[in-house]
C-alpha cells in the first residue's frame, strides 16, 4: 500500500527536481496534487519551477560536492532531473547509497549525451539509427564528415533546445559548424556527433510510459522542428499501422533497456514504414506540451503517478490539438506581456506563461494550445494565439 505522508512534517514525502524550467513547473504542480512535498533546485533564482514548489535551493547542478551535499541534506524520496546539466555520476552513487533517482540513474547518465544513448540504442540494442561518428577536434569532425557524406546533422554530444547544432550542405559550412557547436555545449567545448541526414516524411515522439502495471503509450505527437528547437508539435501524427507498431516496438525496447518507473519522450524519424531511432529523454518532453489540452491527463500527471507506482488512468483524448511555443526576443529582466485578452478570446484555445524572470536574446516564455475539427486547423489556431503574446516594452 503506498503511503504519501503531509508537506512540511516529519513524514512528508519529498521530491526533489533538478532542474527547474517549465516542464518541471508542470510536474510540480501534479505532484503536489498529491500532497507530495516539493523542492526545486536550479542554478538561477525565481525559476519557474521554484515560483510554485514548497522549498528552492540555487546550486550548479554540474558540481559534484554541492549536488551530493544538497541532496543528502534533503534526503528526498524521489529525485527527478528535468534537464541534462547533472553531474550524473553523482546521481550512480546516490542511487547506490538508496536514493531514488527517476526513472533510474542509468537512464540519466546514458540519456545525458548523445553519445552513451547513441551507443546503447544501436550497438547494445540494435535499434535502426542513422550513421553516425564522434568528433573531438576539428581534424577529427572533418573526417567523420568525409566518412558520413553531405548533407549531414552536427551537434555538440551535450545540448539542449537545438544549441550548437547544424545542418551542413556544404564543405564552406564545415569549419563555422563546429565553431557554432563549441558553443552550444552544455559543458562548453567538446565533442561533437555528425549524424547522416535521413531525408524522413516526418518525426514523431512517442511519449512512453513505464509503470507498474506495464508499458503504456500516449498517441503520436507530430512537431516541428527549426535549428533543432521545438516550435509546433501536434497529436496524433497520421502514420501507417505498420510504422506506429515499429514506433511502439522501439519504444518499449529502449525504455525498457534504461528501466525504472515514469515517462519517457522516444524521438523517432519515419520514412513511409521505416521507422529509426533518435532520441530519448527520460522525462517530459517539450513537444509533450500539447498533452495539456489534447486528454484528460497530461504527460505531467502521468510521470509523477508512473514514479509514485500509482496506476495509470485511462486516457481520453480531445484531439485534433496542437501546440505553439511563444518564442519572443528581448533584453529584458522581469518581462510583462500583453496581448493575453486577444489570445484567450480564441474559442478551444489556451495559453501558459512560464513565468521565466528575464529574456537575454530569444527565449521560449510560453506555450499557445488549441484544438479543433483538423490538425491543420488546430495548428492554424495554436499559432495564431501564439502570435497575440508580445513583450510589453
Amino acid at each position: 500500500m503506498k503511503k504519501i505522508g503531509s508537506p512540511h512534517s516529519s513524514s512528508a514525502t519529498k521530491l526533489v527536481l533538478l532542474g527547474s524550467g517549465e516542464l518541471g513547473k508542470e510536474v510540480a504542480m501534479e505532484a503536489q496534487r498529491f500532497g507530495i512535498h516539493v523542492i526545486a533546485i536550479d542554478r538561477y533564482p525565481n525559476a519557474p519551477a521554484m515560483q510554485v514548489a514548497h522549498e528552492f535551493r540555487v546550486i550548479d547542478m554540474l558540481d559534484p560536492v554541492a549536488l551530493e551535499s544538497t541532496l543528502r541534506e534533503i534526503r528526498p524520496d524521489f529525485i527527478v532531473p528535468e534537464i541534462e546539466a547533472i553531474h550524473t555520476k553523482t546521481l550512480e552513487k546516490l542511487e547506490g547509497d538508496g536514493f531514488k533517482i527517476v526513472p533510474s540513474a542509468k537512464a540519466v547518465n546514458l540519456t545525458m549525451n548523445r553519445e552513451g544513448i547513441r551507443n546503447f540504442a544501436n550497438k547494445e540494442l540494435g535499434l535502426k539509427t542513422s550513421n553516425y561518428r564522434f568528433a573531438d577536434n576539428l581534424e577529427d569532425f572533418q573526417s567523420s564528415i568525409k566518412e558520413i557524406g553531405i548533407p549531414c546533422v552536427v551537434k555538440p554530444i551535450m545540448s539542449s533546445s537545438g544549441k550548437g547544432q547544424s545542418l551542413v550542405r556544404d564543405e564552406k559550412e564545415i569549419i563555422p559548424a563546429w565553431e557554432y557547436g563549441q558553443t552550444g555545449g552544455r559543458a562548453g567545448k567538446g565533442r561533437m556527433i555528425v549524424e547522416e541526414f535521413i531525408s524522413f516524411d516526418f518525426e514523431i515522439t512517442l511519449l512512453t510510459i513505464r509503470h507498474a502495471g506495464g508499458t503504456t503509450f500516449i498517441e503520436p505527437i507530430g512537431h516541428k522542428q527549426v535549428h533543432g528547437d521545438y516550435v509546433e508539435s501536434w497529436m496524433p501524427q497520421s502514420m501507417s499501422d505498420s510504422a506506429l507498431t515499429s514506433a511502439k516496438q522501439i519504444a518499449e525496447k529502449v525504455t525498457t533497456g534504461l528501466g525504472g518507473y515514469g515517462l519517457f519522450g522516444v524521438e523517432l524519424f519515419v520514412k513511409r514504414d521505416e521507422v529509426y531511432f533518435s532520441e530519448v529523454s527520460p522525462r517530459p518532453h517539450d513537444t509533450g506540451l500539447v498533452t495539456l489540452i489534447s486528454q484528460n491527463y497530461s504527460e505531467f500527471s502521468l510521470h509523477v503517478r508512473a514514479l509514485l507506482g500509482l496506476p495509470i488512468p485511462d486516457l481520453e483524448y480531445y484531439t485534433p490539438a496542437a501546440s505553439a511555443a511563444i518564442l519572443l526576443e528581448g533584453n529584458v529582466s522581469f518581462p510583462d506581456f500583453k496581448g493575453i485578452e486577444k489570445a484567450l478570446s480564441v474559442k478551444k484555445a489556451d495559453i501558459r506563461l512560464f513565468g521565466k524572470p528575464e529574456i537575454q536574446g530569444k527565449r521560449r516564455m510560453g506555450v499557445a494550445l488549441a484544438k479543433a475539427e483538423t490538425i491543420d486547423l488546430a495548428r492554424k489556431k495554436a499559432r495564431y494565439v501564439r502570435d497575440q503574446i508580445e513583450l510589453d516594452l
